[in-house]
């Protein structure tokens, strides 16, 4: 190595990637180098990931409830956290305007709220949220927009989490600096135990702004990377959800960034008990659908039945009818 003493001048420095050094990139160039260099290296690995069995709480933990539609009323909040509490999923997802109400409605259960914020185009700019992170802070509401209110709003009224949409237009350009520099901010704004999620849309994403997107998350030390809205192309699927999973563990590696290891959400036209497993078996910690309470009611009936989640899947069941509130893909 050049400049130290006793070093063998012909002998080669170890190379270590970036993602496993206490690195950070700053400039669009320096993060450019970096998502290079993890793509390289990326093993996807083909493995079946451990599923809980479906009989067990563990399967219907799995389940962010989920009801984003913009005509939603309240009293579909009231459903949705009264099945969210007979089922005990993870949490109710809702729009910033709903969050109260549910925090109300599940209060003692043990369900969690997590909210949406950008939702769902993920071009709001970052003064846009962060002058509303700083709602409290500053004397100024008249200077406040949608977006950067939606996140403060939710965590005042009590949400748990909060799933943010990436700006995926400036991803897709590679202004790296910037979006990395917005999620700075608001995971600074928004600090443990606050669990943040960034939706990457990936239905809109190559590979590599893919992995990008998932780098980004873990440097600015996010819980989850998600899949998609749910509104925008088709949701998740298995290959993009084994390719999120693969990064996670990469930027795991060796705690490279001093970061705890993110999991992944898988959200978008889950709507059976066997799209379910898939996506665990795939990967993903967690499953935004808004077919939960179906999910739940096949995975009773299976596990009567004797079925199990060991192994691949075969389902036989028939996809749920996509005419009520239920079943929607977001």
């Amino acid at each position: 190595m050049s400049g130290s003493t006793g070093a063998d001048p012909g002998a080669k420095e170890k190379y270590i990637p970036p993602y496993l050094r206490n690195f950070t990139p700053y400039t669009n160039a320096e993060w450019t180098q970096f998502i290079d260099e993890v793509e390289r290296d990326l093993e996807v690995s083909k493995q079946l990931y451990s599923c809980p069995s479906i009989e067990e709480p563990a399967f219907t933990r799995t389940i962010d409830h989920t009801l984003l539609k913009l005509d939603t009323k309240a009293v579909l909040i009231d459903e949705l956290c009264a099945e969210a509490r007979i089922n005990q999923f993870a949490t109710v997802c809702v729009r910033p305007n709903f969050v109260h109400q549910a925090v109300a409605d599940l209060r003692g259960s043990g369900v969690k709220v997590a909210c949406v914020v950008g939702f769902h185009e993920g071009t709001y700019d970052l003064l846009y949220k962060l002058q509303y992170v700083f709602l409290h802070l500053l004397a100024s509401p008249t200077k406040l927009t949608l977006s950067s209110r939606e996140a403060k709003q939710a965590i005042l009224a009590g949400a748990d989490e909060l799933d943010i949409v990436i700006n995926y237009p400036e991803l897709i350009a590679r202004k790296y600096t910037s979006i990395y520099k917005e999620l700075v901010a608001l995971r600074s704004q928004a600090p443990h135990p606050t669990q943040l999620k960034l939706i990457l849309e990936t239905s809109q994403l190559n590979r590599s702004q893919i992995i990008a997107g998932c780098a980004m998350a873990a440097a600015a030390n996010f819980d989850f990377v998600k899949t998609s809205t749910g509104f925008n192309g088709p949701g998740a699927n298995e290959e993009n959800v084994r390719l999120m999973a693969a990064c996670c563990e990469k930027f795991a590696e060796g705690n490279g960034y001093g970061r705890q290891r993110m999991l992944v959400k898988a959200a978008g036209g889950i709507r059976t008990l066997e799209d379910a497993v898939k996506m665990l078996q795939a990967g993903a910690s967690r499953l935004g659908t808004s077919g939960g309470v179906w999910i739940a009611k096949e995975a009773k009936e299976k596990a009567e039945a004797g079925w199990s989640t060991n192994g691949a899947v075969h389902g036989e069941g028939r996809r749920p009818s996509m005419q009520t509130r239920l079943f929607t893909d977001y």
